[in-house]
């Protein structure tokens, strides 16, 4: 019991010594803090936090660069929903000419059409959306002699059925410049630009983020968040605008992802088509959703799923 008193005694006596010595080392501080330059010290510190800043800024470039494969980003996990950020408000017309669209993102022949099409004359220039890097230049399965750009915010911009390619990989392009001229290489049907846009690898809908029907070459919004509905194609119909709504907070989108589907309830004289056209969706869609064929007959009173 008395070894034990001793060893309460010595560490409440080693107590009260470390709290003098931390009370002498606070007051040595103050000492010293009262003679420091604060005005010149904030100053430093605001420009190492503005540089920290700018240097934690994502290398979007150097991610999976690879210049020898259309889709570097096959073995990457999606996350949803996307964030896509635009430094400026206008993109540069990839032709030099009124955009018309003669196939939209969307079901096409029983395929995904994962871009548009941009009707234009062979031999037509075609030109950089923005600043960026040249990442791919082949001859791609279907899209014939093709070029991708990545931009510094990791979007990619695909340019096919080029007649020429007049640029290399790793080339520095800038927003509007030449890179190719327009063509029909590859599987396509009179001459016209096949433009698809990517984001790590993930085809999204050219239209929900640039509007083509205006001269001045709008993008929709400085952020823009991006669910499924926007990058897959059987949800949309290649003959026809989708109806756009833009998300620029990720609670938008998110709360965009969950109102996708409805329950439609058939009623008498109900087709597939029909309920296609009313609902702006493609037929796919609704087959798949509702796990249905084409041919499937349809009961009046079936609940089915819309996914718009």
């Amino acid at each position: 019991m008395k070894s034990f008193y001793l060893i309460v005694c010595a560490l409440c006596m080693s107590f009260f010594a470390n709290s003098q010595t931390r009370d002498n080392l606070q007051v040595e501080t103050a000492k010293v803090n009262i003679n420091l330059p604060i005005v010149s010290l904030a100053l430093n510190t605001f420009e190492h936090i503005k540089i920290v800043s700018h240097s934690l800024k994502k290398d979007w470039i150097a991610e999976n660069w690879n210049t020898n494969v259309f889709n570097p980003y096959k073995e990457v996990k999606k996350q949803y929903p996307l964030h896509i950020s635009f430094e400026d408000s206008t993109y540069a017309s990839p032709i030099p000419r009124n955009k018309v669209v003669t196939s939209r993102y969307g079901w096409r022949n029983r395929r995904a059409h994962n871009g548009i099409d941009i009707d234009l004359i062979t031999g037509d220039d075609v030109m950089s959306m923005f600043d960026g890097v040249v990442r791919y230049v082949n001859t791609h399965a279907g899209h014939g002699k093709t070029i991708v750009v990545r931009h510094f915010n990791g979007l990619e911009t695909v340019y096919a059925h080029l007649s020429r390619q007049s640029v290399k990989v790793n080339d520095t392009v800038k927003k509007g410049q030449i890179i190719g001229k327009g063509g029909t290489t590859g599987n396509a049907r009179g001459s016209h630009l096949h433009l698809e846009v990517l984001f790590q690898g993930i085809p999204i809908h050219p239209e929900y983020l640039f509007d083509f029907s205006d001269e001045d070459h709008t993008i929709h919004a400085n952020d823009i968040w991006v669910n499924t509905k926007w990058t897959t194609a059987y949800r949309h119909n290649s003959k026809r605008k989708s109806n756009i709504e833009i998300c620029t907070t990720e609670a938008e989108a998110i709360e965009s992802k969950q109102a996708e589907k409805k329950l439609y309830t058939v009623r008498r004289g109900d087709t597939l088509s029909r309920i296609s056209n009313k609902y702006n969706v493609s037929i796919a869609s609704l087959c798949k959703e509702n796990s249905i064929r084409k041919t499937s007959t349809l009961r009046i009173g079936q609940k089915l799923i819309v996914t718009q």
